[in-house]
């Protein structure tokens, strides 16, 4: 299986994550299962069937981050050196030279994206086209809306 490029804060909510689950959530979904068998007749039990059914995706969520983390390729870019290079997790102020709007992204990993708190992906159009480029350099980026053309006015390593 390939790396998954993943920031620190990124890996330990994962971590943080799998801690909840494994002694939180784990153990309170064995005990509702556990509650609902003595009730009786499991095959018309519906609190024993939604029990399960809850241990299944705790079960499958568990696999998962375990899966990421053990495949994790954690970047710290505050231990690089700011070359002013846009890089995995590096914060990038963009200014849309169309509008003049200037808005801030940080490039982090797949699972820690959130738009909302303009958190995008390493894999989106906009992070692709920033990748490798530098401080003040003009880029092109095909977006859903057509070829925009923006200008990086910031590039942060924290």
């Amino acid at each position: 299986m390939s790396q998954i490029p993943m920031t620190v804060e990124g890996a330990q909510a994962l971590r943080d994550e799998l801690h909840e689950l494994k002694s939180v959530k784990r153990p309170a979904i064995i005990e509702a299962i556990a509650e609902a068998r003595e009730h009786g007749d499991l095959k018309e039990n519906a609190e024993y069937h939604a029990a399960r059914e809850a241990q299944g995706f705790c079960e499958g969520r568990i696999q998962d981050i375990e899966a990421k983390l053990s495949n994790a390729q954690i970047i710290d870019v505050t231990k690089l050196p700011n070359t002013g290079k846009v890089i995995f997790g590096t914060t990038v102020t963009i200014l849309n030279l169309e509008t003049d709007e200037e808005v801030t992204y940080r490039i982090v990993g797949d699972d820690e994206a959130d738009i909302k708190n303009n958190r995008i992906s390493v894999n989106s159009p906009i992070a692709r086209g920033l990748i490798g480029k530098e401080l003040d350099d003009v880029v092109n980026i095909n977006t859903p809306s057509g070829m925009v053309e923006f200008e990086i006015t910031n590039v942060e390593y924290r």
